[in-house]
């Protein structure tokens, strides 16, 4: 798997245009990038089929937001901590050790061992979902500005699929999509634009291995870069996480 060269230059680019909302086809847009997601979840399309089918309906998406003078030169808001009210230094897991990009491909199920994320923790001890501090739910927030183009909010506890209820949020001025995990309730849908730092979800437990006893609370957290031919490649957020700004 390539690196991505110059991935973090990006932090130049911030502040989509929130004024600019998306066309009326970007709902069947989303539509269609959920049904490619169940696809290669279930199995149902080859690697190769799945991956035209990706690039048709990215080409699309990047499509409807393409207009780059409304992407202006940001600063430090640009991007928010996910977790409100912790910090990356008490909150990223194995200091950004977890993250291992070598061998993924989101479009073959039978590929593993690749974790190109980092895993977000929280204090929850008993595991009921409440941060043991606050005894109140903890608050995902949007990492970067963009579009929600799909969510999966039906997981239960018997199920056996690993991201349990999940967002998958398409940044334009990144040109790439961020991935949040493990959620218990979600307060976003496919087709609405959220700002960075608007909250998107409550920290969850959901997820086949998430759910289980040996698994802290953690949000799971993913961000894929798409190349010149609309193809997704990981790219290491810790830098970005790392310099994020702090909701309290």
């Amino acid at each position: 798997m390539k690196r991505l060269v110059g991935l973090l230059l990006i932090l130049g680019m911030a502040g989509w245009n929130t004024q600019t909302l998306p066309k009326e086809n970007m709902l069947s847009y989303c539509s269609s990038f959920r049904q490619i997601q169940q696809d290669i979840r279930d199995c149902a399309i080859t690697p190769d089929s799945a991956a035209r089918a990706w690039q048709e309906n990215i080409r699309n998406i990047r499509a409807t937001f393409h207009n780059g003078d409304t992407c202006r030169m940001g600063d430090s808001t640009y991007f928010v901590f996910p977790i409100k009210g912790y910090t990356p230094e008490k909150s990223i897991g194995g200091r950004g050790m977890g993250y291992r990009s070598d061998g993924f491909d989101l479009f073959d199920m039978d590929v593993k061992g690749s974790h190109p994320a980092h895993d977000l923790f929280v204090y929850d001890k008993n595991q009921d979902n409440l941060d043991d501090r606050t005894w109140k739910p903890v608050e995902v927030l949007a990492f970067t500005s963009g579009v929600v183009v799909a969510v999966e909010n039906n997981w239960k506890y018997d199920s056996d699929l690993r991201g349990g209820n999940w967002i998958w949020i398409y940044d334009p001025c990144l040109d790439g999509l961020f991935y949040y995990a493990h959620n218990n309730v979600l307060f976003v849908e496919p087709g609405q634009w959220v700002n960075a730092g608007d909250k998107i979800s409550e920290m969850g437990r959901s997820g086949f291995n998430a759910f289980k006893k040996r698994s802290p609370t953690h949000l799971h957290l993913m961000f894929l870069k798409l190349n010149s031919d609309a193809l997704p490649y990981p790219g290491d957020t810790y830098d970005w996480l790392m310099n994020s700004t702090v909701k309290k």
